[in-house]
């Protein structure tokens, strides 16, 4: 039977578990999860944090992370700026980035989710808005919601991931873990 873990990868954390051929130990996912044999399904970045599942059957792996199977990815993105109905219909529409058009986004305003502090906090300015948006997806380029939002003009100061498929991170601290069955 396939293993299948949901952690919440941490702000700062690899998402792999050895960080060879760089000077200086970063974070890695063996920090958190000490189970042999379970890799990543997919990519979290390091300054992300949320929701990575990770798995020891890779038809399992596969199946989550390649973008033919359009498994639905759910974030949590504090904006800064003044969010508005053109902004946010452009992403819902899809953006065109350097590497082509997006498909088109699930997107709301939401209130500030409930959330664990994250270290570091995000910077705060005074004098600059900053909102939050749940924005699902159903691909995986690299750095993707980031460069999305961007596009419309709304940088992403924090980026949580809270879903993929059915799996949530809901319950789980950083760097905590639990097994479920895939």
């Amino acid at each position: 039977m396939a293993r299948l873990i949901l952690l919440n990868k941490p702000y700062g954390v690899l998402s792999q578990f050895t960080d060879r051929g760089t000077e200086g130990a970063r974070e890695t996912l063996s920090d958190h999860v000490a189970l042999p044999g379970v890799y990543p399904a997919g990519r979290l970045d390091r300054d992300s944090e949320g929701l990575l599942l990770l798995t020891d059957d890779g038809r399992l792996q596969a199946r989550i992370a390649d973008p033919r199977f359009k498994l639905a990815k759910t974030y949590f993105v504090q904006v800064e700026g003044a969010h508005d109905d053109a902004a946010l219909d452009r992403l819902r529409r899809g953006v065109t980035l350097n590497d082509g058009p997006t498909r088109p986004a699930e997107v709301a305003a939401i209130d500030p989710p409930a959330l664990w502090e994250r270290v570091p906090p995000v910077r705060f300015r005074k004098t600059v808005p900053d909102h939050w948006l749940s924005i699902t997806i159903r691909e995986g380029r690299n750095r993707q919601v980031r460069r999305m939002t961007a596009a419309v003009g709304l940088p992403t100061l924090r980026l949580v991931r809270w879903q993929v498929g059915g799996w949530t991170v809901e319950g789980l601290a950083p760097g905590e873990w639990r097994e479920v069955v895939a």
